[in-house]
């Protein structure tokens, strides 16, 4: 039997709610709603932890960061750690990354065979935060409101010029395979091409700007005051300069106007990487997975961006197409640590490969339309804006949130989707929250959590403090190069090179 190829295509900071095959009344991503037509979307797919870089380490893992002591955004990624790019390369499948994995350390590739873009975040410890002075607002490369009141459209920004990248540049690794098949190559591959878009600065295209009117921007369902918010998002308001620079209704429905337009920019590159895939032949023949790293509040509850575990900021597309996949809707919730599993499963290999535990599932099952007994997803944030590490529990419906410091947290999502009554205090939900509680506890054990985070953090910046005085060498990713041997070279055939270069081949024909 012939094992599928895999083609995962990852957005930044993109919420479901945002995205027609979800449900939103404006927004134009036909090819996102082509793929969910034709597969399976996953109606409770969560982020394990609202940020950029654990969140993506939590995927490549299937481990949860506090496993893999992987924190925040300057965290490193240890290469001893075990990815889906080793198990399928160990497997079989030829890997590849194109764009953003912000991999932070020395080891920049992760088990990925192929890397052909850099990255475009830095990946050293410059980004790494202070939990002894969590309310020190960090102001060099900390997200404020500025970067909403700016927002609006631009002939070209730097994600535009890196999405431009990776779109060229995993297309063309994509018709490098069908040119393998071409001469008989076989392997199935697997490749990862990670987009920055929607991700904030919220600033557009004229042509993907253009696509909207603010007729066509809904404005936050609901909105709350710093002194209506619980303390861990008043902290995070405190940290973003929301609480205290104030938005005008202009500025925030331009913003979201931007983030619509960087959607649909988004979505074209979705098409075309499915159109790549249809142009070698091997649409048939590959799962294309559509997903995010986390979501973006984008003004709901007065908060913006990511770093809590509300549904805009935790939440994350997930729609899988292709062979083996049923036509339909899974409800039960998973996580992207789930998606190493699942790949495992796609390419043929068992639970006797992993080199460390997983925290995760196959999702092949529900793809298949078949019962799933689990119905949980795990979140756990350890970075900015908290002097604790932060909890979640999602099961069927109901959602959990600890931080030792704030009160509890509980939410029934199917009669609150929006999350307006914590029901920790509720006594009709009173044995349940003292059941999260009990495993909360059972769980985690939040202050020896915390003391390595503080620990981990203060060898960063003492190891960045040096690097910056010149010890060391940077990280950052430079992909391989050589151009003697790229196109037509002297000691070349051009015709050979013609020839290897045209795909399709011509056929041969009989004299």
């Amino acid at each position: 039997m012939t094992r599928p190829n895999i083609v995962v295509i990852m957005a930044d900071q993109l919420a479901p709610h945002f995205c027609g095959a979800y449900g939103h009344p404006t927004v134009k991503t036909p090819h996102i709603d082509a793929l969910a037509a034709r597969g399976m979307r996953f109606d409770a797919a969560y982020c394990n932890s609202p940020l950029c870089a654990p969140s993506r380490f939590a995927f490549m893992s299937g481990q949860l960061i506090s496993r893999i002591a992987a924190y925040d955004n300057a965290s490193e990624f240890r290469a001893s750690v075990p990815t889906f790019a080793h198990y399928l390369k160990s497997l079989g499948y030829r890997t590849c990354l194109s764009g953003k994995m912000h991999f932070v350390g020395p080891d920049q590739k992760h088990g990925f065979q192929d890397r052909v873009t850099t990255d475009i975040y830095p990946a050293d410890f410059a980004w790494t935060p202070d939990w002894e002075a969590p309310d020190e607002r960090i102001d060099k490369w900390y997200h404020n409101m500025q970067t909403i009141k700016e927002s609006g459209e631009a002939v070209a920004t730097f994600q535009t010029d890196y999405d431009d990248e990776v779109e060229f540049a995993a297309r063309r690794w994509l018709i490098d395979r069908g040119r393998d098949r071409a001469a008989g190559e076989e392997a199935p591959f697997c490749m990862v091409a990670s987009f920055i878009h929607p991700h904030d600065p919220y600033v557009a295209k004229p042509e993907w700007w253009n696509l909207y009117s603010d007729a066509d921007v809904p404005m936050p369902e609901l909105t709350l005051t710093p002194e209506e918010q619980d303390p861990f998002s008043r902290r995070v308001m405190d940290g973003i300069e929301a609480s205290y620079v104030p938005l005008t209704e202009e500025e925030i429905r331009r913003a979201r106007r931007a983030y619509l337009a960087n959607v649909s920019f988004f979505d074209s590159k979705v098409g075309a990487m499915v159109k790549a895939l249809e142009d070698i032949g091997e649409l048939d023949n590959t799962i294309v997975i559509v997903t995010a790293d986390h979501g973006d509040m984008l003004g709901e509850r007065g908060l913006w961006y990511k770093m809590n575990f509300f549904e805009h900021s935790a939440r994350v597309p997930l729609i899988m197409a292709g062979p083996g996949v049923a036509k339909g809707c899974a409800s039960n919730a998973c996580s992207l640590l789930d998606l190493l599993p699942t790949f495992v499963d796609i390419a043929g290999g068992s639970d006797a490969i992993y080199g460390e535990p997983i925290d995760g599932r196959s999702l092949m099952p529900l793809a298949r339309r078949e019962t799933d007994p689990v119905d949980e997803a795990i979140g756990e944030y350890c970075a900015e804006m908290t002097p604790y590490p932060v909890f979640m529990i999602r099961r069927g419906p109901l959602k959990y949130i600890h931080c030792d410091p704030d009160p509890p947290q509980l939410y029934d999502l199917s009669k609150d989707p929006l999350e307006k009554v914590n029901r920790a205090g509720d006594p009709a939900y009173a044995e349940l929250s003292a059941q999260f509680a009990e495993e909360v506890a059972r769980r985690w054990n939040s202050e020896s959590l915390r003391a390595d985070v503080i620990s981990t953090q203060r060898s960063r910046r003492a190891l960045h403090s040096a690097m910056e005085a010149g010890a060391g060498e940077a990280w950052d990713y430079n992909p391989p190069r050589d151009a003697t041997q790229e196109y037509v070279r002297n000691h070349m055939d051009w015709t050979v090179a013609a020839t290897r270069y045209r795909y399709p081949p011509l056929k041969e024909t009989k004299e």
